[in-house]
């Protein structure tokens, strides 16, 4: 997984390669331009093919605008540029007798005949990037980056609004192209105007790209700035690592690492050693809620789901799992049997004895569930459950409902950002301003863990632990994906409690990490789809991971 650091801890790393690990800042920002250039050329392989872009670059006083110069400079040395096409735009020229990266990328380039321009206010009204002399394809931002503590003012923040306001599409004609084609925009490190504690409302760049530089800031997702940092490309090679983690970090978590910390199955184990699943989910009008969560459950890989539903909805669920997803255990509230022995399992089998009554793994509570007045009496049964070590998935209705309670440490709350602000008793503006200090205290303070779920995903645990799962799937903004991520969170909760131990962070990072995989499958991706689609693509990946493992294991046996 990759690191995730705040701008001032990103500042001290720097500092440190450079005054205790032997790195000197010109072969770093050469470095930078280098690898920066290199990553949007494999990211998109057809932007140079055919013809030469013309390239405008904007670089502000610091290390900053100088990766960018370095980034132009390397283009230029590869043949991929030329100095006909290409332009700088910097906030000051540097003095040239300093001696700075940015004077001698200064001087190198106008060396190579690049035009140069140094910013002034009449600027920002001229046409830079078409109808002139010269269009450009491409912008490289470098007016400001990890040194910013605050909003940017001056010729930096007009900067910042001449590229937002003359890369806008102008309209439309009935004719297509669009009159005007903007360039796109690529921010080196961070759209310049983000930082640590950036606001709505404040002077940023839009970009259409990031070249994110490692250790990634953990600002670029927050969710209010991350559509406008675009597509991140994570440029690494620049620091080594042993230095990046032996600062404070958090972790941007994907499906390909977290994968690994799902327990592996045996290949002749049974149903209830897969995790057994109880889910109390569904109400008058909400039916769909249910069946999503216990077909997510099943996805991912329990061995028994039993979903538990109110009379009213019963037909509908158990005809509608029957049909498609046979195999989920499907009863009412009120039924007298639904802990009764499993006559068929009272033999003790060649792996020791087998459990004679359907005593769950993990529990969730909430998806669709409404609040009638029987929910709290549930809940309390869960929650002594709960306290002996029971897995428990709080969702959408159940949260609500245990807003007033402090957990065993064996909870896992699953709100989106509008029921989180009536959990936690704070507005929706204060939370996706800055949600991480936010996150961790309430986990404490309630002894759970919590998933909050948005374009980008947190998790937080009481321990202080801590990541982010880059969301940003179009096709999941849609009703049902949260019911079925709590199918996901109850199934690998109960998979790692049957194994022997669950961790809660590690679980609901897994949960986010494969739905978002599910979403960014090859036949989902381009278009729009429901949540079981995504929930049959979840369990084609949640499966190839568990081959996998099973895989590794027998080659490290010896067995093929």
């Amino acid at each position: 997984m990759r690191a995730l650091v705040s701008t001032d801890v990103s500042r001290k790393i720097d500092f440190e390669a450079q005054n205790q690990w032997g790195f000197n800042t010109h072969a770093l920002i050469e470095a930078a331009g280098r690898n920066c250039a290199r990553a949007f050329e494999k990211a998109f392989p057809d932007f140079f093919a055919n013809k030469i872009p013309g390239v405008l670059v904007f670089a502000g006083p610091g290390n900053n605008g100088a990766d960018a110069l370095s980034m132009l400079r390397f283009w230029l040395l590869e043949g991929r540029a030329i100095p006909e096409s290409s332009k700088v735009i910097m906030s000051r020229f540097p003095d040239p007798d300093s001696g700075s990266p940015s004077a001698c990328l200064h001087a190198s380039l106008k060396k190579m005949q690049v035009s140069f321009i140094e910013w002034n206010q009449s600027l920002a009204d001229k046409p830079l990037f078409s109808g002139g002399d010269m269009c450009f394809d491409i912008i490289i931002d470098g007016i400001a980056g990890t040194g910013l503590t605050s909003a940017l003012t001056g010729s930096l923040r007009e900067m910042t609004e001449t590229i937002n306001a003359q890369t806008a599409i102008t309209g439309i004609s009935n004719q297509q192209p669009p009159i005007k084609k903007p360039p796109i925009v690529v921010s080196v490190d961070l759209p310049s105007g983000l930082y640590d504690n950036w606001v709505q409302g404040e002077s940023i760049v839009k970009a259409d790209c990031t070249l994110a530089i490692e250790p990634l800031k953990h600002c670029l997702y927050k969710p209010l700035s991350r559509a406008l940092a675009g597509i991140i490309l994570p440029v690494g090679g620049l620091f080594p690592r042993a230095l990046i983690y032996s600062h404070e970090k958090s972790e941007l978590i994907d499906w390909h690492d977290v994968q690994k910390h799902i327990p592996c199955m045996r290949p002749d184990i049974h149903k209830y050693h897969r995790g057994t699943i109880r889910i109390y989910a569904g109400s008058q009008g909400s039916a769909g809620a249910a069946m999503i969560a216990a077909r997510g459950a099943q996805a991912a890989g329990s061995g028994l789901v039993h979903l538990i539903v109110d009379n009213q909805i019963y037909p509908i669920a158990a005809s509608g799992l029957a049909s498609k997803n046979a195999g989920i255990m499907v009863s009412t509230a009120e039924a007298p049997d639904q802990d009764a022995p499993d006559k068929a399992l009272e033999k003790d089998g060649d792996q020791g004895p087998r459990p004679k009554r359907f005593v769950p793994d993990s529990l969730l509570l909430g998806p669709g569930w409404g609040r009638a007045s029987n929910r709290m009496a549930i809940l309390q049964k869960a929650l002594e459950l709960e306290k002996t070590g029971t897995p428990l998935i709080l969702d959408a209705d159940g949260i609500f409902l245990a807003r007033d309670f402090v957990f065993s440490g064996n909870t896992l709350l699953t709100p989106h950002i509008g029921e989180f602000a009536v959990f936690s008793g704070l507005t929706v503006k204060e939370i996706e301003n800055n949600p991480v200090p936010i996150l961790l205290e309430t986990a404490a303070k309630k002894n759970a863990c919590i998933l909050l779920k948005s374009h980008v995903m947190y998790i937080a645990s009481p321990d202080s632990r801590w990541g982010t799962v880059d969301g940003m799937v179009p096709g999941l903004a849609c009703g049902g994906s949260g019911d079925l991520l709590a199918g996901f969170c109850a199934s690998l909760a109960g998979r790692m409690a049957k194994n022997g131990s669950c961790d809660l962070y590690t679980c609901a990072a897994a949960a986010a990490a494969l739905l978002t995989e599910a979403g960014r499958s090859a036949d989902l991706a381009a278009r729009f789809f429901d949540p079981m689609e995504a929930a049959d693509r979840a369990a084609d990946l949640a499966g190839k991971a568990w081959q996998a493992r099973l895989g590794q294991g027998r080659q490290a046996r010896g067995l093929f």
